[in-house]
């Protein structure tokens, strides 16, 4: 089987199968996307779920969040992972919104990359989930269930990995793609014990039989 024939088998029946993958975490705009992303490093969506309605009824916005304490915005997240952490990014991050962007979420890897605890990977979150650009953001889930399946081989890092991953995946699916091997790694391939039997796209799998 050709890179080609396993990508094009793989994403045809994604598409047809989870034609309207989505981001799980809850979010009303470009601004709740940002915060909720960034405090989903190394944590699952259901607790950032959990902890967003009442840090968002509070800091509904960038110029509120700017205006935010350390300690109240670590009172909001300290059930979520790194919560120190976090709250320090979340409040510069505000800062720097109202400062320099006039509250508004920038749509360019540039600009999002500058943001403090924005990095390649929640960058790309924003471009393809709040803004609908090409866009493959690479996390554990993607980074891993690529590997296994066949679309990498031996990727050592996630740039390696969104390179590939991009170089085979149409521009149009490319945001669709990331939320079908997020979800397919986090339901179905998962780490332990994956679901080979009801798997999909075991057909094309080069792990299939393997594990």
């Amino acid at each position: 089987m050709t890179v080609a024939e396993r990508y094009h088998g793989m994403l045809s029946w994604f598409a047809a199968n989870m034609p309207e993958a989505d981001s799980e975490l809850n979010y009303r705009n470009p601004y709740e996307l940002l915060v909720a992303v960034m405090l989903s490093a190394q944590c699952t969506d259901k607790r950032v779920n959990m902890v967003t309605p009442a840090l968002f009824e509070r800091f509904p916005d960038a110029e509120a969040l700017s205006a935010a304490s350390f300690d109240e915005v670590l009172s909001y997240v300290k059930s979520v992972s790194y919560p120190n952490a976090k709250a320090e990014h979340l409040v510069a991050m505000g800062k720097m919104l109202k400062r320099e962007f006039a509250g508004v979420v920038p749509s360019t890897m540039e600009e999002l990359t500058r943001l403090p605890g924005v990095g390649r990977k929640t960058a790309n979150v924003m471009l393809a989930v709040a803004f609908g650009k090409p866009a493959m953001p690479v996390d554990t889930h993607v980074f891993r269930v690529s590997n296994r399946i066949g679309l990498t081989r031996n990727s050592q890092t996630p740039e390696e990995t969104e390179r590939r991953l991009v170089k085979y995946i149409p521009s149009e699916v490319l945001g669709r793609a990331h939320h079908w091997l997020l979800l397919h790694g986090r339901y179905v391939c998962t780490a332990k014990n994956p679901k080979c039997a009801s798997c999909g796209i075991a057909e094309w799998c080069s792990s299939y039989g393997k594990l």
